[in-house]
């Protein structure tokens, strides 16, 4: 014997159904995300800052923007592939965004996760993968020079 350690390879749909049955263990389903967008959205909408961005942005296309966020949270979170949008260039196109908007964004996402579930474990779910993507866009938008003046 080599004494070699061998490595399991997981499929794609190895990946999938982990994390679908992960997400199942936090209480994670189409009618949790529905409520976190609906909720969430609300609350951004009704905010000094972030509301005067978004309503300029998405006007009276709310009911669309708000079914594309839902697949988007469906995918991210449950890996159901229901998105296949391209998110950064549409906000790469807006002008007077700082850090502080994702800040604020942050701050709301887990506000309103904390309303909704008493699972500290599904909070910190979504907030790590909200993070990454706050961070992403920052990255793109700020740190790279390829975005709006702030």
């Amino acid at each position: 014997m080599c004494g070699c350690m061998t490595m399991r390879v997981r499929s794609a749909d190895d990946r999938r159904r982990e994390i679908q049955e992960n997400a199942t263990r936090l209480g994670i389903d189409e009618a949790f995300i529905s409520d976190l967008v609906e909720r969430f959205y609300a609350r951004v909408r009704a905010h000094p800052l972030l509301g005067l961005v978004f309503e300029q942005e998405i006007r009276d296309q709310w009911p669309s923007h708000l079914a594309k966020l839902k697949d988007f949270w469906s995918s991210v979170s449950m890996n159901t592939g229901r998105y296949s949008g391209k998110p950064f260039p549409a906000h790469m196109k807006l002008t007077g965004i700082t850090p502080a908007h994702f800040n604020i964004w942050l701050a709301l996402f887990r506000l309103t996760l904390e309303d909704l579930s008493d699972n500290p474990e599904t909070v910190d779910y979504f907030m790590e993968r909200a993070n990454r993507i706050a961070r992403s866009f920052q990255l793109g938008m700020f740190e790279l020079g390829n975005g709006p003046g702030i």
